[in-house]
């Protein structure tokens, strides 16, 4: 099992340029079967912290609602799913 416990407080952009990498060396068939395992479980392991911190990004979004007068009211948390 491959360690992912840094995984935890990576920033996005860093999480995603790994991740982009693994995409990378995985695609090019160059790796042995158990690197490839490896980077695999690493790969998903970075796909879901990327996918939380979106969300959580996507929570602190708001949207700006604007008055019958065309100008900014206020605004309310993003429609979430």
């Amino acid at each position: 099992m491959t360690d992912t416990a840094d995984i935890d407080n990576m920033p996005f952009e860093q999480a995603m340029k790994e991740l982009e990498t693994i995409v990378a060396k995985l695609e090019g068939g160059e790796v042995s079967l158990e690197a490839s395992i490896e980077a695999y479980e690493r790969g998903e392991a970075l796909k879901k912290r990327c996918e939380s911190l979106l969300k959580a990004a996507e929570m602190r979004i708001e949207k700006i609602k604007l008055g019958a007068d065309g100008k900014p009211a206020g605004t309310t948390p993003l429609d979430v799913e």
